[in-house]
């Protein structure tokens, strides 16, 4: 079994800006410029003939290519004791889009996805006991434009776990259309 996730490659650009907000918190990990990606929809452990049907249904995504804009921080949990930090992203509708197409092609296979409501960001780092507060940053980069792009593609990863945090390879890529379909 491979436990992998749609996601969305960031630009080395955008990564570089996003690595300097990092900063002496207590209990955060930071994640590294490799690990920096926009999870789509998390798919968890799969087994290799469902893999294979995952990667058929996602070739068939008719969506078209759009810009995207990575700005601000935000946090989920208070800021004096986050869960996680975040970037934000801009617009939502065409990442919200496409996670809704991914999901439905996945439960037309029979998989389970998650429930709650998708909330489109890029994790910068993880909070574990007792976390420093974040409300500084969130100030500092409020309105911080940390760049755009088009997003051409979409990408199936595999997720990796270590001692070290996560690391992410790429199963395929999957362009998506020039035009509006």
């Amino acid at each position: 079994m491979r436990r992998v996730f749609f996601g969305l490659e960031i630009p080395a650009q955008i990564k570089e800006r996003l690595l300097k907000v990092n900063t002496e918190v207590a209990s955060a990990q930071w994640h590294s410029a490799e690990q920096l990606h926009l999870t789509l929809l998390f798919l968890g452990c799969v087994e290799d003939e469902q893999l294979l049907a995952v990667r058929e249904v996602a070739r068939d995504s008719a969506l078209a290519a759009f810009e995207l804009s990575i700005a601000g921080l935000g946090c989920f949990g208070p800021p004096h004791a986050p869960k996680h930090l975040w970037a934000g992203v801009a617009p939502e509708a065409p990442v919200k889009r496409l996670h809704c197409a991914l999901k439905s092609q996945v439960e037309t296979l029979g998989m389970q996805t998650e429930r709650r409501a998708y909330c489109p960001h890029l994790t910068l780092a993880r909070f574990k006991h007792e976390p420093g507060s974040v409300e500084h940053l969130l100030a500092d980069y409020r309105e911080t434009v940390f760049g755009a792009f088009l997003v051409e593609q979409f990408v199936l990863f595999e997720s990796q776990q270590s001692a070290n945090g996560s690391r992410y390879t790429v199963i395929e890529r999957y362009p998506l259309s020039r035009f509006a379909v």
